[in-house]
């Protein structure tokens, strides 16, 4: 089957980057596609979109991509490992238990780069020298230093966060917070915090969060919304693309004025706070609780009102509402089975699917194209160098 494929042509000129700025692109395994050129990069994304519905033998062609305004240093979180040898960096591909040392990322924000270095040097002067204390061994499950998550906005502000296992007694905690409380020094603009995960999971999230210097949270601004980051909180990852993003959604759902808008897996907000200021009603549903307290800080730093209900959306009667549009934002893995029963026998007049799992969307809309047909899709590569991408699909109600 021959498609014609093109990149949008509303998108301003993109200038690719030369992909031999990564110096250890064949053994990282943060960015897969960076040995082709971008606009390959876009070609290959948009016949992976449609090798997907192909393979559920559905007649769906996404024929536009947006390219990401920026292409590098447009990262805004990093998730440093740190092993139990002292080695800071990113994985090895298809390695979990090796770090490539002193190697950030060409893709992070060039605040994150900077970062990157204080820190590095911070992990070997002070923690080892002067402190003495342990790194994370990943196999036996024990030692203190784990992650340094790096955060910034677009304008380069930073939010660090160090995370450790549970020190095993309160000289030890005394250690560890002397020891980061230095690293602040050397980042005095950053908000700092402490974050201690009290699981063995090799994870980057913390069960406990002090802050160390500043505020201890991020402010960022997209297509004239501002949101609050709190440290553990989602938010999109290129706020330069995120920007497309949201106009695609928007152009999905011009007539709002008179409709209730129901956002599903809202997270921290992005679309029913933004949406909120148009909608004749707003409801946000998201299980995160943590988020759904960033969501309503969110909607009152921008002065609109939305529901926000902290609950899984497949145990939540969101029925009631009657929302005329519904957006669904869900993970990689797709709708929970029970979600998509419920939008099959509560169908509402429009559904905005944004998948960046686009696999499983193909699979889920087989199913959706029993009640519903496809208005308009757009791709938008948030994710520039790897092969992940966001998917924007709007679906309306076949009338019978």
């Amino acid at each position: 089957m021959s498609t014609n494929i093109s990149i949008s042509p509303d998108d301003e000129q993109i200038v690719a980057l030369e992909p031999s700025l990564c110096p250890n692109k064949e053994r990282c395994g943060s960015c897969t596609l960076s040995g082709l050129e971008y606009e390959e990069q876009l070609t290959q994304k948009l016949a992976d979109i449609n090798d997907a519905f192909l393979r559920h033998k559905s007649n769906e062609v996404c024929k536009i991509i947006h390219p990401s305004p920026v292409t590098s240093h447009y990262r805004n979180r990093m998730d440093f490992v740190i092993n139990f040898e002292g080695l800071m960096g990113l994985r090895e591909r298809g390695k979990w238990w090796k770090v490539i040392d002193n190697h950030h990322c060409f893709i992070s924000h060039l605040a994150i780069e900077s970062a990157f270095s204080k820190i590095y040097d911070w992990k070997s002067d002070v923690w080892e020298g002067e402190h003495g204390l342990t790194y994370f061994d990943r196999k036996r499950h024990h030692g203190l230093l784990r992650y340094a998550v790096v955060r910034s906005n677009k304008a380069g502000e930073l939010l660090v966060s160090i995370i450790t296992s549970t020190p095993s007694n309160d000289s030890e905690r005394m250690l560890v917070e002397r020891a980061i409380t230095q690293l602040g020094e050397v980042i005095p603009e950053a908000s700092l915090l402490w974050g201690i995960n009290h699981t063995v999971g090799d994870t980057s999230i913390a069960d406990e969060v002090f802050i160390i210097q500043n505020s201890g949270k991020l402010t960022e601004t997209i297509s004239g919304t501002e949101y609050t980051i709190s440290p553990q909180a989602f938010f999109q990852t290129n706020p330069y693309a995120a920007e497309i993003l949201m106009k695609c959604v928007a152009e999905a759902i011009p007539a709002i004025q008179d409709k209730t808008l129901l956002d599903l897996y809202c997270g921290t907000g992005f679309f029913a706070v933004h949406f909120a200021k148009i909608a004749k009603r707003t409801i946000g549903v998201e299980i995160v609780a943590e988020a759904i307290e960033d969501a309503r800080v969110n909607a009152a730093q921008n002065n609109v009102g939305v529901e926000f209900h902290t609950a899984a959306t497949e145990d939540f009667d969101w029925k009631s509402f009657g929302a005329e549009v519904v957006i669904v934002d869900p993970p990689r893995s797709g709708l929970h089975p029970r979600a998509l029963k419920e939008l099959q026998e509560n169908a509402p007049e429009q559904l905005v699917y944004v998948s960046c799992g686009y696999k499983n969307f193909a699979r889920e809309l087989t199913i959706l194209k029993e009640l519903y047909e496809v208005e308009r899709m757009e791709a938008v590569d948030m994710f520039p160098h790897t092969p992940h991408v966001e998917l924007v699909t709007s679906l309306r109600k076949i009338k019978k």
